[in-house]
């Protein structure tokens, strides 16, 4: 079996979210349970760090894993879904999953798959597990795919959980209130296991609170610990003050991840890294943590988030979709002042674009696209839905062309920025 022919296989038999949606979340636990007994349990032979969450989940998962890396750490790292190859989702100390394991973990198992029909999902997880046993990492830095509490990750009994933003996103499986969505993104809170909360929301914090005196997990609110001063911001990195219950704690502690949005990451893995020193024992010096914070892209691989593509014009990406991540993109870009903006815009079809579209400036140009999925929202039905709230743009049928098309009319000194859709900026060819 070649690794095409395995790629292959894993698509055309097993219910993939990515493509097709909702029909692929499967609502219980059992499928990742048994395979994982199947296997030995490998999600009980490494230590790890649970990570889940609306927005930023992705981020600050990374940045964790490049400072436990810098640390001196064996470290896993296990991301969804992935841009531009599978293997992209597996990692150990940045390195990507060898295309043989994968093929040698399809091979051996089809017939269990067969028996257990899990999701590409399910099967995927087990999969990072048992690589991650494998190969004896030290750590592993493990983030929720959807929601949390039926999230099929949320079979390991991790050293520390982490949980970012909570935002609209998924209301059809995870609830239509900030609440109901705490309450599942919460369901990753362990018995006696410590939890980080990046940020404070009035709608969810009480729900984490309940959930932790529940659980007798000691609860840290990163704003009541961690503040940021920020000193620079470019392209290419952004710098911060960092302050520690209102005393200088870090001076121009560097970042490469360049998104406004992660001034609301970097607490939570600042406290994060706290408390696995005070309570878990792990070692991370102050020069690890810079060296971890300054290179995550470097150390972990990460792409998409507020990505540089080109100069002159200046082409950005970002992996943002939701109604809060594209208020942080459409900031992000008004900080930039640009002399016009020309967006290559595509969504999925089981979200309510509309909410989306409504936050959208109408002085920007539009070049609507769709991408190479099921799961797309056909550019006809984007464009109609676009018109209606007063947005006007060219319809193009692929992402390819969208870019092509903003190419040919974006002028030297104006910006040009992809995305609405993980999926759109998945099919960047220079990503």
């Amino acid at each position: 079996m070649t690794y095409q022919a395995c790629l292959d296989y894993l698509y055309q038999q097993l219910p993939m979210y990515q493509r097709i949606g909702n029909a692929a979340f499967k609502k219980s636990l059992d499928n990742i349970i048994a395979l994982c007994d199947a296997l030995g349990q490998p999600q009980h032979k490494f230590k790890s760090i649970h990570v889940a969450g609306t927005n930023g989940k992705g981020s600050s998962s990374h940045m964790l894993a490049a400072v436990l890396q810098e640390a001196g750490y064996k470290t896993g790292l296990y991301t969804s879904p992935h841009l531009k190859s599978f293997t992209e989702r597996v990692r150990i100390n940045g390195e990507e999953l060898p295309q043989a394991y994968l093929v040698d973990f399809v091979k051996q198992h089809q017939g269990l798959f067969e028996s257990i029909k899990p999701s590409f999902f399910e099967m995927t997880v087990a999969l990072a597990f048992q690589y991650f046993a494998e190969e004896q990492v030290d750590v592993a830095v493990i983030e929720v795919g959807l929601g949390g509490r039926l999230d099929s990750t949320n079979i390991i009994t991790p050293e520390l959980s982490l949980i970012t933003n909570i935002s609209f996103d998924h209301q059809s499986m995870l609830g239509d209130t900030l609440g109901a969505i705490a309450a599942e993104k919460a369901g990753i809170i362990k018995p006696n296991v410590p939890v980080v909360v990046s940020m404070r929301q009035p709608e969810a914090e009480e729900v984490f609170v309940a959930k932790a005196r529940e659980t007798g997990s000691d609860l840290y609110f990163a704003p009541d610990y961690f503040s940021l001063d920020p000193t620079e911001s470019s392209l290419e990195k952004q710098v911060y003050n960092v302050y520690k219950q209102g005393q200088l704690y870090l001076s121009e502690l560097e970042l490469d991840l360049t998104g406004i949005y992660q001034k609301y990451n970097l607490p939570g893995v600042l406290q994060a890294v706290q408390v696995l020193q005070e309570q878990k024992e792990y070692f991370i010096s102050e020069d690890a943590m810079r060296r971890g914070l300054a290179n995550t892209k470097r150390n972990t691989g990460l792409k998409g988030r507020w990505q540089v593509l080109s100069h002159n014009p200046l082409t950005i990406c970002d992996t943002g979709h939701n109604e809060d991540g594209i208020k942080q993109i459409l900031q992000g870009l008004a900080s930039l002042d640009p002399k016009q903006v020309h967006m290559v815009f595509g969504a999925v079809n089981d979200k309510d674009v509309s909410k989306i579209l409504r936050l959208l400036p109408q002085s920007y140009t539009y070049y609507f696209c769709q991408a190479e999925i099921p799961r797309a929202l056909p550019v006809e039905d984007l464009v109609k839905q676009a018109k209606e709230v007063g947005l006007t743009g060219a319809a193009y049928a692929s992402v390819a062309s969208a870019i092509l098309g903003a190419k040919a009319n974006a002028a030297s000194d104006e910006v040009i920025f992809i995305g609405g859709s993980t999926f759109v900026v998945a099919e960047i060819e220079e990503l």
